[in-house]
């Protein structure tokens, strides 16, 4: 793979890039080389071609153990900025979601970040880059019916207070962004599952959670920011 990279402009991936906060921080990053993550090929093609610099990388967050060949086949090259956007959710009782549920929700959310991350790390400390986690509200409180997906969101704040401590000396900076409920497809499910009727105006718009992203990945360098909670305003 062949890439066009400039020597002073941040390369940045961007895992769930087709989804709703995805697609906004790819527009916001556009000044940026992009590395674009999704699982349909088709689709991150169709969104790569909105930008001069991107290239679509495709991985099962499922399979995990498939990252290394997958990432030394894609050749990347350099690598700035990591986002970790993409992941799942199923709402439902502890009494009645199933282990094989649990299972696939904290291998997307959790267990893929952690091996993206180590895997990019040596990159990431080259560049003196950033990671960034987008987390959720659902990441510091759990509500009934939240159980799964809390707990894999619990669990991704303590990969990234980890990651911050393990990584302070080598100048990787590492943050975890908590939205409140956003404008997009993922929380149209949400809706859904909880039997309401959808209304956007309620929620957070994608493009202000990314430009919050873009403040955190420019921010100067005497400052880190290690959490950046968003919360609904009133429009």
């Amino acid at each position: 793979m062949t890439h066009a990279y400039h020597q002073d402009r941040p390369v940045t991936l961007i895992t769930g890039a087709t989804g709703g906060i995805g697609a906004a921080l790819a527009h916001v990053l556009h000044h940026h080389t992009l590395i674009l993550h999704g699982r349909d090929l088709n689709r991150l093609q169709a969104l790569c071609s909105e930008f001069p610099r991107a290239t679509p990388l495709v991985l099962d967050l499922t399979r995990p153990d498939t990252f290394a060949d997958l990432l030394e086949e894609a050749d990347l090259g350099r690598v700035s900025n990591l986002i970790h956007n993409a992941g799942v959710v199923e709402l439902g009782k502890v009494a009645e979601q199933s282990h094989e549920l649990w299972t696939h929700t904290l291998s997307v959310n959790v267990v893929a970040p952690a091996e993206l991350t180590a895997l990019l790390l040596p990159r990431l400390r080259a560049e003196r880059g950033n990671v960034v986690f987008i987390n959720s509200g659902a990441g510091l409180s759990a509500n009934a019916g939240w159980g799964s997906y809390a707990a894999s969101k619990f669990a991704l704040r303590a990969l990234a207070d980890s990651l911050r401590a393990e990584e302070a000396a080598s100048g990787v900076r590492v943050t975890s962004v908590y939205p409140g409920r956003t404008d997009t497809g993922m929380q149209q499910k949400v809706v859904g599952q909880e039997g309401g009727s959808y209304n956007a105006e309620l929620f957070i718009r994608p493009e202000t959670v990314a430009e919050a992203v873009r403040y955190v990945l420019e921010a100067p360098r005497d400052a880190q920011i290690p959490d950046l909670s968003i919360r609904p305003g009133v429009r």
